[in-house]
């Protein structure tokens, strides 16, 4: 399940409006078809699995990250047909899909056949997954913010000098984030000043730039998108994982409003002092409502620089 998983990370985002599927079928003991969700939605990494096992998929096992859509489409058969006459002896789904058109209906397609069918919530599916139960559960993106920060937790020198405080590796990292996002969002100030292009710069990646969007309350500019406050990113149709960077204000907007699912903070070595902080006030009562909201889920050394991951807990509140 982890390397269906893996599989599916190759599909985000590109397989918007649908989720980012990976799938394996396997036979004694061998990989005889991969697959993941190609752009657009079509075909589904159930349908590229099986088509590349062919005859290898008669009495094999097939790992799939979701479970294989139920519901007819103009656009192809559903794969929970595609997996009923495949010949496939098992079936290991990662995660029951809450879209209702196939929650259940997929696995009791599957059973009807005859095939042995096994549900298990994987750690990896999951995950990889994140954005895509965000949007059907809580009808709204994963936001991820994202801060480049000095050791004393500034942006930016007192002048607005801010390039770069982070070294080539840290940003070559966050263009890979950049990379796995549906949609980028900066605040109107950030947008003035710097004019920045938030694409991604990586060989063979710049084709996954993700669509532009400033946080305003007027229009935006050609090439932009606006969002006029952070309790709209429930309009943001098909959008499934948001990447924000900044400015200080706009963190601190997303925050107050209970909006940020990760933390995303690179962090250099360097001591700016009486510079521009990374989070504008987001009106604590106390130092104790400080507490409890965020664990650290992943840390890691690029050159001189350093990221952590952080994530908010599920029990704390919104």
């Amino acid at each position: 399940m982890a390397a269906a998983a893996s599989l599916a990370a190759r599909a985000r985002p590109l397989s918007r409006p649908n989720p980012a599927v990976g799938a394996i079928v396997v036979r004694e003991r061998k990989i005889v078809g991969r697959g993941w969700t190609q752009p657009g939605g079509r075909p589904h990494a159930e349908t590229q699995a099986l088509e590349q096992a062919g005859e290898g998929a008669k009495g094999a096992t097939l790992y799939v990250t979701l479970e294989p859509c139920a519901h007819d489409s103009t656009r192809g058969p559903t794969c929970a047909n595609l997996v009923a006459i495949s010949g496939l002896t098992r079936v290991v789904i990662g995660c029951e899909d809450p879209d209702p058109r196939t929650a259940g209906h997929g696995i009791a397609r599957i059973r009807a056949a005859g095939i042995a069918t096994e549900t298990r919530v994987s750690t990896e599916a999951e995950t990889s997954l994140v954005g895509y139960f965000k949007a059907r559960r809580e009808g709204r993106p994963l936001v991820t913010l994202k801060l480049a920060l000095s050791l004393d937790g500034c942006i930016a020198l007192a002048s607005g000098e801010s390039q770069w405080i982070t070294g080539e590796e840290a940003r070559a990292h966050c263009h890979a984030m950049r990379a796995k996002s549906d949609a980028i969002l900066v605040g109107r100030e950030t947008l003035l000043r710097d004019d920045p292009k938030l694409d991604v710069r990586l060989p063979g990646l710049a084709g996954r730039s993700p669509e532009r969007w400033v946080l305003t309350s007027r229009d935006a500019p050609e090439g932009w998108r606006a969002l006029p406050h952070p309790e709209a990113v429930s309009d943001m149709s098909d959008v499934q994982y948001l990447f924000v960077e900044g400015g200080a204000r706009t963190a601190a907007s997303f925050l107050k409003a209970g909006l940020v699912d990760q933390l995303l903070i690179y962090r250099a070595p360097i001591v700016i002092g009486g510079g521009l902080p990374g989070i504008a006030d987001i009106g604590l009562a106390s130092l104790a409502d400080a507490h409890g909201h965020w664990r650290l889920s992943d840390r890691r050394q690029l050159g001189s620089d350093s990221v952590e991951l952080y994530e908010r807990n599920p029990c704390s509140p919104e």
